[in-house]
């Protein structure tokens, strides 16, 4: 039992550690010449305790880099490494300018407790610096005939450096800065702000510009990513054929009313419809009595036939005995049939 005791007071300083009284993010990258502000946020109950920033893995061996109690470490602007505390928030932040390949390594966000039974309440995090290049966004996607930016983003070592834009795979792609540090074509720009970062603008995009490409500075490449995609068809539809057959007629407009300009006009065109429509009647009534008083006048000679074929009928003898039987008609206009008979034999 008292060994249990011993045991268990023991542990009570590292209690608050366990308990997440700070947090921070695991790792942070960041290229060489950079500045990188890390967040420590803490529980409300820790405002009014100082904060602290330190390099190194254990609490005893760590190196102190910044205090919220020391005023030579809270302006980001002039110093290395500087802390500023937002109780208001629950958080403080360190900032670390001009950072080096060397000071990659575990850092501590901490804060102080005091006493003897009591623990610093600690969060660990690693960072990276590189000496390279960064892009900040790999994947690049676009809609075809629009444009996409690629930010690709390199150290200090490399800021008097060409820098370039190669399609993956073809050497020979490859458009370079000039000594203004910038490149334009009517399908890509290329500028460098000389300061860490440098943009490429893909314009106009085409499917066949989908693919790989990298960003180069120095002897440095990092990867990028474009995609295009189809620009979308359109159908034009006319905003009539969207309505409905009631929106249809009442979108129609008013019927016109008849003034007395367009009644006499229509007065005209019906005048003469009439006029024509008589002519035709009169044409067609003086065609009919001509054909009636043909047909009068030659009634008489009609009778005169028949009378003849009676006559013809009558006779008993053979018609082959009235050789020389003539009718002669010696005027057409007058229509009179005359019969000449050289020879007429009665048999008994």
């Amino acid at each position: 039992m008292p060994q249990l005791v011993i045991l268990t007071l023991s542990l009570l300083p590292w209690i608050p550690a366990f308990l997440c009284g700070v947090t921070t993010m695991e790792e942070f990258s960041v290229l060489e010449g950079r500045s990188l502000t890390v967040p420590c946020h803490y529980e409300p109950q820790y405002a009014s305790y100082v904060k602290y920033w330190c390099r190194g893995r254990m609490r005893e061996f760590c190196t102190s880099l910044a205090r919220t109690d020391d005023p030579r470490s809270v302006d980001p602007a002039v110093d290395k490494v500087s802390i500023l505390d937002d109780p208001v928030h629950q958080v403080f932040t360190v900032t670390m300018n001009d950072l080096k390949v060397d000071d990659s390594g575990w850092y501590m966000c901490g804060m102080e407790i005091g006493g003897v039974w009591s623990a610093d309440v600690v969060e660990y995090t690693n960072i990276k610096v590189n000496h390279g290049m960064l892009v900040v966004n790999n994947r690049l996607s676009g809609e075809e005939g629009s444009s996409v930016t690629a930010e690709c983003e390199y150290s200090v070592r490399f800021r008097e450096s060409e820098k370039k834009w190669c399609r993956s795979g073809d050497w020979s792609s490859c458009l370079a800065t000039g000594s203004d540090g910038s490149y334009e074509d009517t399908s890509v720009a290329i500028s460098d702000d000389r300061t860490g970062a440098f943009t490429v603008t893909l314009k106009k995009l085409q499917m066949r510009d989908a693919g790989w490409y990298w960003c180069s500075a120095g002897q440095q490449q990092i990867s990028v990513q474009v995609l295009v995609t189809p620009r979308p068809t359109t159908t034009a539809v006319s905003v009539t054929s969207l309505l409905t057959p009631s929106q249809s007629v009442a979108h129609l407009p008013p019927p016109k009313p008849i003034s007395k300009e367009s009644w006499s006009s229509h007065s005209h065109i019906l005048e003469s419809l009439l006029v024509c429509s008589s002519l035709m009647l009169l044409v067609g009534l003086a065609i009919l009595a001509r054909k009636m008083w043909k047909l009068h006048k030659q009634d008489p000679v009609l009778r005169q036939v028949k009378e003849m074929k009676a006559r013809l009928s009558g006779y008993s003898g053979d018609v082959g005995d009235l050789p020389d039987a003539t009718v002669v008609f010696l005027n057409r206009d007058s229509q009179d049939v005359h019969t000449k008979c050289n020879e007429f034999v009665s048999i008994q």
